[in-house]
């Protein structure tokens, strides 16, 4: 939908950290546009919601357990095609922005910006348009003209993408499974698939390659208040 002059826009924002939750709606909220504003824990709940009330635009953390944000925005777009979705997240690599416009997404906001972005965003995304956030615009576009050069992680899968994240941020692949639903043989195929595909013969060469692309940052930090 096109935002009409002071619609009351429904937004759902989606992360599994309470405290990023509130925060994010108060720098919504601190707007006086008259947003309404529902929370979900998680992709498994946004996806209850989703079916049981409308909403204008989805707010979605790139990183959550169970149900990341790729998976969930793809489950979004195959269900409510029109639905506007905007990705929250840590990282302002452009890989993972382009991983999600690809899977669909309207706007990319960085966590360190969302204070001073957020609104802008909505408005942005919700009207039709398309956003991503200032941090990382230059270097997006360095990245598709072809002037900056691909990391090799580019070259694997969302889901080879998210294990290499978490083995570098120090998860056993005991935990990893937990949390990604897989099993641990599951895990050590990826785990083996990426070092395969990075040509790195060790697990301690992987977790170097990690800490050098800044892969195990903490991607559920809380967004700043407004």
């Amino acid at each position: 939908m096109n935002e009409l002059p002071g619609a009351a826009l429904r937004l759902l924002i989606v992360d599994d950290h309470a405290i990023v939750r509130e925060g994010l709606k108060r720098v919504l909220e601190s707007t006086a546009a008259g947003w309404q504003v529902a929370e979900a824990d998680g992709g498994f709940q946004a996806l209850d919601l989703l079916r049981r009330q409308a909403f204008d635009l989805a707010i979605v953390d790139l990183s959550m357990p169970d149900m990341n944000g790729l998976e969930l925005l793809r489950r979004v777009r195959a269900e409510y095609p029109q639905m506007k979705v905007l990705i929250l997240s840590m990282h302002a690599e452009e890989q993972y922005a382009v991983r999600a416009f690809k899977a669909g997404a309207n706007g990319y906001v960085t966590k360190d910006s969302a204070a001073r972005e957020l609104a802008a965003a909505v408005r942005k995304v919700a009207g039709g348009g398309a956003y991503v956030s200032d941090v990382l615009a230059e270097s997006l576009v360095l990245h598709l003209n072809g002037a900056r050069d691909t990391p090799a992680h580019a070259h694997l899968s969302d889901r080879e993408l998210e294990v290499l994240r978490r083995l570098v941020a120090g998860e056993r692949p005991t935990d990893i499974a937990h949390a990604l639903h897989l099993s641990v043989k599951t895990v050590s195929t990826h785990k083996s698939r990426i070092q395969a595909k990075l040509q790195l013969p060790t697990t301690a060469a992987l977790i170097r390659y990690g800490v050098e692309q800044g892969l195990g940052t903490d991607t559920n930090a809380p967004a700043p208040g407004p």
